[in-house]
């Protein structure tokens, strides 16, 4: 179960919270941390960082999921390729088969289950799985990379901030992370500058 519209609460290095929406379940998975200069921000070290994770992404809350020190390694690893794969996009490269390869893996289990309730609701079906979980994300990014949006896929243009998205405003012309961070970075950049002249 995916909420249809939510987004993450971010913070700035100066410790400001601030709301990014990256447009896909799979695309909220990347600020985790991961490789080379993103480890600093890894949060999925831990279980608690990946139940930390689940809780904050547009799944629907509740999921009752189980999670080991031995699941991580596999949630990272979709994760780095995801992110290999999203930059791709951004930048209209070709896609990496390690990274194709690592998703399609992913999406072949079994994804997250739900039911329904007595009362006519919708709730998430016991025994979650980490693979669940996996698989639900990698055919989300399957979805997203194979769809009307793959060729949609940006990155913030302010030049210090490296979040991928996917743009679904109807005009298609999206380019920050976030109009609270950087979009408002650069209008006061902007302003200085025509005023400083």
């Amino acid at each position: 179960m995916t909420e249809l519209a939510t987004g993450l609460t971010l913070n700035t290095q100066e410790g400001r919270p601030y709301r990014f929406d990256p447009g896909a379940l799979c695309l909220e998975l990347l600020p985790t941390g991961g490789p080379g200069p993103l480890a600093r921000y890894e949060v999925l070290d831990t279980p608690e960082g990946l139940h930390a994770w689940v809780a904050a992404s547009r799944l629907a809350p509740g999921l009752p999921l189980a999670v080991g020190e031995a699941d991580l390694p596999a949630v990272r690893r979709l994760r780095d390729a995801l992110h290999g794969l999203a930059a791709a996009r951004a930048h209209t490269k070709p896609l990496r088969a390690e990274d194709v390869a690592v998703v399609n893996e992913a999406a072949a289990g079994p994804p997250l289950a739900e039911r329904m309730t007595a009362e006519g609701g919708r709730a998430w079906a016991p025994g979650a799985t980490v693979a669940g979980l996996m698989s639900t994300v990698a055919r989300d990014a399957i979805a997203l990379f194979t769809g009307p949006y793959g060729h949609r896929v940006r990155e913030c243009g302010a030049h210090d901030c490296y979040l991928l998205f996917v743009d679904t405003s109807r005009p298609g012309r999206r380019r920050w992370c976030s109009m609270e961070r950087c979009g408002n970075r650069q209008k006061v950049r902007a302003h200085r500058s025509r005023t400083a002249s």
